[in-house]
């Protein structure tokens, strides 16, 4: 039986296809991290640093803890989403930029808790 192996180039665009999909992996695996990360931040905010701090009222806490869980949740959701979209480009052979929507609105939200998180810093 003859064994016919692949030409130079096929090889070569079968190795970038998979360093490209195992990029993609790596990245929604980042973003997982990064959501994961932002949940222990929730709990944090939340409920232990009101304890540790002795807290008079524990709600603004509560709240921001809140939201930086939806943060972190989102940002899983939307890293699935954007991996899943990037490997039915790749399969298709295209590549889908990502909207710029999304980045502004991870930015932005970041930044809003940022904010919110300084000014809960200095308020109590």
């Amino acid at each position: 039986m003859r064994v016919i192996e692949p030409t130079p180039v096929e090889r070569t665009v079968g190795d970038a296809l998979a360093r490209t999909h195992l990029a993609n992996e790596r990245t929604e695996l980042a973003w997982w991290r990064t959501g994961f990360t932002v949940l222990a931040v929730a709990l944090a905010v939340g409920r232990v640093v009101p304890e540790i701090a002795d807290a008079k009222t524990s709600w603004p806490y509560a709240a921001l803890g809140f939201a930086y869980a939806v943060y972190g949740i989102g940002l899983i959701l939307y890293g699935t989403a954007r991996s899943r979209e990037v490997d039915a480009g790749l399969a298709r052979g295209v590549y889908r930029a990502p909207r710029t929507w999304a980045s502004k609105a991870i930015a932005g939200a970041g930044g809003v808790l940022g904010v919110l998180t300084a000014l809960l810093i200095v308020v109590t």
